[in-house]
């Protein structure tokens, strides 16, 4: 080598890592400091008047135009999945079409695409293992890709539950899911009733740290299985607790903690049977309650234009549910993110607080407030409510007009001649999940 040309890479080679490592640094700063697609303006899911979720096909055409003139590669990516996830290619006009495929191609949409399914590849032997492990015994669980929602379902375990196989896609979960993390709800022991089919069922979303929600395992337990089928001989329940005590090796391990391995060698064979009796001690807890329900009407539209403001207001409708609820001798028994459930021994206490809450609602012209209320058989099991009383008093919250107190029959007859308010008949209403037509009645409160 020449004299000058080591000279000249001795002064240069510094040079170079010094460019390089600047370079580096500021990709990597630049990369922290990039704007979500969540924060922009065009953000393309809307909160519809119900709460729930939907995806704009208007404002996401306006995400993918304003990405292509400018940069912003973290962001880019996360708008490529969301499109990927609401089918966008079967559903563009061609000229918005084109637009989008420049912006995937510009971003190697389909590198982002396999990187994903080696983050889902995990979860995929998790379904896998954990399926296996319980055969027979009438549950399904499977994981859905919801990047791909067209072939959503990658892996599946106990398909025969339900039918479906590995391939199929799936419908409205990834809006479904999204809601309900807006709502602050997790999707846990929920029931499907299908025709004649009936399942308890489970939903745990799968969120990466950059993209959000990607995938979801689903846990379906076919309760007809086991309630008409398991329970109908002694045979067949046998069999049923073989499959799932069912090995295939023994291990010589010790799994339990001080206490209970000292019991177990002196004799002790299991747990608890304190679990099993459950749900006998629940009937016999059963009684009649009246259940006020209310949330915050378009509280999910309120959180998305002002955050702060927008908990400013539950905190003050936490405190007049709980003034009034307390002088009309209720008792709060939970909260649901922005909805309060209440139980009173009379029905005019109850309808009275209902009045009385939305009074207060009105006079702070703050915010506004759905309020049902129903009088109907409830449990305690495990520290919260359960029964008719509970489901229909949400139903009736579901469908009231912001403003009112709006009942079901069995209140109204309860008060009609007891309130000074007028009580407007609304007719019947076929509430979701509620087999009946119920007759439903407001009062339009006033201040």
């Amino acid at each position: 080598m020449e004299p000058y040309v080591a000279f000249f890479l001795v002064i240069l080679a510094p040079l170079l890592f010094f460019v390089g490592y600047r370079l580096g640094k500021r990709d990597l700063s630049d990369s922290a400091k990039a704007k979500r697609i969540e924060e922009y303006a065009f953000y393309p899911f809307i909160t519809n008047d119900q709460g729930i979720v939907e995806f704009s096909q208007p404002l996401f055409n306006e995400a993918v135009r304003y990405f292509i003139k400018n940069k912003n590669a973290f962001a880019s990516k996360q708008l490529i999945l969301i499109g990927e996830q609401n089918i966008v290619r079967d559903i563009l006009a061609s000229t918005e079409l084109n637009n989008y495929l420049l912006l995937y191609n510009k971003y190697d949409g389909q590198k982002l695409l396999s990187e994903n399914d080696r983050f889902m590849e995990n979860y995929v032997r998790i379904v896998n293992l954990f399926g296996r492990s319980f055969r027979g015994i009438g549950m399904e669980i499977l994981l859905h890709n919801l990047v791909n929602p067209t072939k959503s379902v990658i892996a599946m375990e106990n398909g025969e539950v339900t039918g479906r196989q590995i391939g199929n896609g799936t419908t409205n979960l990834l809006l479904d899911l999204k809601t309900r993390k807006q709502q602050n709800q997790d999707k846990l022991n929920y029931e499907l009733q299908i025709g004649s089919r009936l399942f308890k069922c489970t939903t745990v979303p799968i969120f990466r740290r950059d993209f959000g929600l990607v995938g979801a395992i689903c846990i379906n337990v076919d309760v007809n299985f086991i309630r008409q089928e398991v329970l109908s001989k002694k045979e067949k329940l046998e069999a049923f607790i073989e499959n799932i005590v069912k090995t295939d090796f023994q291990l010589n391990e010790n799994i339990l903690s001080k206490e209970e391995y000292k019991a177990a060698i002196a004799g002790k064979k299991h747990f608890t049977d304190s679990v099993l009796l459950a749900g006998q001690a629940a009937n016999r807890n059963n009684r009649l309650a009246v259940i006020l329900f209310s949330d915050v009407y378009n509280y999910s539209l309120l959180m998305g234009k002002d955050e702060k403001q927008a908990l400013l207001i539950l905190d003050e409708n936490r405190k007049i549910h709980q003034s009034m609820t307390s002088q009309y001798g209720g008792a709060i028994l939970k909260e649901i993110g922005d909805g309060t459930l209440a139980s009173f021994d009379s029905v005019s206490d109850a309808v009275q607080c209902g009045i009385a809450i939305q009074k207060k609602v009105l006079a702070g012209n703050l915010f506004k407030l759905r309020i049902g209320i129903h009088l109907g058989e409830v449990f305690m099991t495990n520290n919260d409510i359960f029964g008719d009383g509970v489901n229909i008093a949400s139903r009736i919250q579901s469908v009231a007009q912001p403003g009112t107190v709006t009942m079901s029959e069995v209140v109204f007859t309860n008060i009609k001649n007891k309130l000074k308010e007028e009580v407007e008949y609304t007719g019947e209403h076929q509430l979701k999940n509620i087999d009946a037509p119920v007759k439903i009645y407001q009062v339009q409160v006033t201040n």
